[in-house]
């Protein structure tokens, strides 16, 4: 007597197969898109805009690997509560901040912010806000630097 497998289980079993190919190519594509893209030679860094319309700049707060999104319309580096509290950051003092969403509560802190590109700044004064959903780079950090945006790229001109 033969031991051989159903054909229906050896045809779910290649479906199986071939679904979980899909879903990993799926993974691997949605991984590529959402990796930030920015080119650095010794004169500029060079920012591509993502597939989410933004532009985002890597690099670190407190050591951590970090991705901010760049945005030029807000006065002061923010950051979500939940990123403030993993880096152990402690207030300094309370703050309401004005952000497209309306009037929130937050606290003002202080921490040490590197980016790609070799620019940082030291014990830098950021806002936390509970409700936001990723880092923003704020006009404090980039208003020191020459910056341009043109054609879905934001350029940076390195000293």
């Amino acid at each position: 007597m033969s031991k051989e497998l159903p054909s229906t289980f050896k045809l779910l079993t290649v479906w199986l197969l071939i679904l979980t190919g899909v879903f990993l190519a799926v993974l691997a594509w949605q991984h590529q898109r959402e990796r930030p893209r920015f080119t650095l030679n010794e004169r500029e860094l060079r920012l591509q805009r993502g597939a989410d319309g933004h532009f985002h700049w890597p690099g670190h707060l407190a050591g951590q690997a970090t991705v901010f999104l760049v945005d030029t319309g807000a006065t002061t580096t923010a950051l979500p509560r939940a990123l403030a509290e993993q880096l152990g950051l402690h207030p300094l003092e309370r703050l309401r901040s004005s952000t497209a969403g309306g009037v929130v509560d937050g606290y003002a802190a202080e921490v040490d912010l590197r980016l790609e590109g070799g620019l940082h700044a030291e014990r830098l004064r950021v806002a936390v806000l509970p409700s936001l959903d990723a880092p923003l780079l704020g006009m404090d950090v980039l208003g020191r630097l020459k910056f341009r945006q043109h054609d879905g790229e934001f350029t940076v001109e390195l000293q």
